[in-house]
């Protein structure tokens, strides 16, 4: 009964968020962060994927989003252990729902709380590509402009060795996963073109480099509006990169 519970919610709550507010102004969070530690597996997986059905309406849904997930919330700090917990452990079966979950709340995180970039920098080097590609995407709600605290995000992203792995996956991942994680690359660049730790991991060098390839064509891709986002963000990046590496090779750094 709990496991068609959960996964009735889970479809109900799909892009709903009237079900959603009424899932949320309920006690089904707590519930949910109970069903996640100590559930049995079809109950755990429909909790899930409920919370990232959830999460995701509440992404778009900025009321939505400050009642039911405020950071001071026992409901939704339960739920956000959880979801790290399972990400920690890298259970497969789990791993995509939650991450995209956690991704869907990046902007209700104050600046201090960073303590789920780890985890999500660590899956960088997962070799699933759907994992890698799925965190990259969740760290990116982290550091895009569009998060109120980027350049605290995008430090943190940087302190937990995230350049190194994007370096990495721009050069030796698949197409998909290059996309994505050239995408936060070039956020952290924007926000913090003078780290020291991008210029040691030769980002510059990285993204002149990955505005020649192939996988940047948007007319081969099919992904017009989305490859040409990202390509002017590359050429944004890479100018910001390029100002502050002059003036550090001319010593007014």
């Amino acid at each position: 009964m709990k496991a068609m519970a959960a996964r009735a919610l889970w479809q109900l709550a799909k892009g709903n968020a009237p079900i959603c507010r009424s899932i949320t102004e309920s006690r089904a969070l707590l519930c949910f962060a109970v069903l996640l530690e100590k559930g049995p597996e079809e109950v755990v997986v429909n909790s899930a994927m409920a919370l990232m059905e959830i999460t995701s309406v509440a992404e778009q849904d900025t009321e939505l989003r400050r009642s039911a997930f405020k950071p001071n919330s026992p409901a939704c700090k339960a739920v956000v252990d959880q979801l790290l917990k399972i990400i920690d452990k890298e259970d497969s079966n789990l791993l995509i729902p939650c991450v995209k979950a956690i991704g869907n709340l990046a902007r209700t995180f104050r600046a201090t709380e960073t303590r789920m970039i780890g985890p999500l920098v660590r899956l960088l080097d997962e070799k699933e590509a759907e994992v890698s590609r799925e965190a990259s995407k969740a760290l990116t709600k982290f550091a895009c402009t569009d998060n109120f605290l980027h350049l605290d995000h995008s430090k943190a992203i940087i302190n937990e060795g995230g350049a190194k792995h994007l370096v990495q996956l721009l050069y030796f991942g698949e197409q998909s996963v290059q996309i994505s994680a050239l995408e936060l690359l070039c956020y952290i660049a924007l926000h913090v073109p003078d780290s020291e730790e991008l210029a040691k991991a030769e980002v510059l060098t990285v993204l002149e480099w990955a505005s020649k390839q192939g996988f940047m064509d948007a007319s081969k891709q099919g992904f017009v509006d989305q490859d040409e986002t990202v390509d002017k963000l590359l050429q944004e990046a890479k100018g910001r990169l390029e100002l502050y590496q002059s003036r550090g090779s001319r010593g007014f750094n």
